[in-house]
């Protein structure tokens, strides 16, 4: 009968029933809190590698007028042209520092050449370009290299409002196309455990 023991001391089903969640309960528990402590490990990690990525790389950040589908095909063009002009600043004895210092005095030029590729498409927008300090939520380049979500140093060009969906890379190391070509360079950028984390599409997720 269930709840009673039977002679040979041996425990009721119930009680074997019970004894069974009870063990699946316990094992539950421990994988959640396992994943808890792994998702914080994780976070912390993600953390670091960020405020080490925030001081050596510098993003670039293209706002469209709007969402508009000629808006959104100007941002590109727009996009192509300033990255073209700015091609020839960066070689490999650049810091992020130094690049970020280059393109502020090559801001007039770039802002230049982003105007006439506006005005040759028939637009009227004004164009701004400047460097300032942005948050990121977490981002994927080409489906190659993840950027943990943080404030980062980027080259911000606004077209016209700037309400329109935008349009990121990395513009230091030079990972936007056309200026690099041939896929994304992290070397002297990232030690080899910090670029397996970023090429692997990480998800800090619990």
């Amino acid at each position: 009968m269930f709840g009673k023991k039977s002679d040979g001391g041996q425990k009721s089903e119930r009680e074997q029933r019970a004894d069974v969640v009870i063990c699946f309960l316990s094992l539950l528990i421990a994988a959640l809190l396992t994943g808890m402590i792994t998702w914080r490990i994780d976070q912390g990690a993600e953390a670091k590698l960020q405020e080490h990525l925030a001081g050596e790389v510098l993003r670039f950040h293209v706002l469209a007028n709007s969402d508009s589908e000629e808006d959104q095909t100007l941002k590109l063009k727009v996009r192509d042209a300033v990255l073209e002009e700015g091609a020839h600043i960066f070689d490999g004895s650049l810091t992020a520092g130094e690049a970020e210092q280059a393109i502020e005095q090559a801001l007039p030029q770039l802002e230049r050449a982003a105007r006439s590729e506006v005005m040759k498409r028939g637009y009227t927008y004004e164009v701004h370009i400047t460097v300032s300090e942005e948050y990121f939520d977490t981002r994927t380049y080409e489906d190659e290299v993840t950027l943990p979500a943080g404030r980062y140093r980027a080259v911000r060009v606004i077209i016209g409002s700037g309400e329109g969906h935008n349009w990121w890379c990395v513009m230091f190391p030079p990972m936007c196309l056309p200026a690099a070509q041939g896929g994304v360079d992290l070397d002297g950028v990232l030690d080899g455990k910090e670029e397996k984390i970023v090429r692997s599409s990480p998800k800090y997720e619990p």
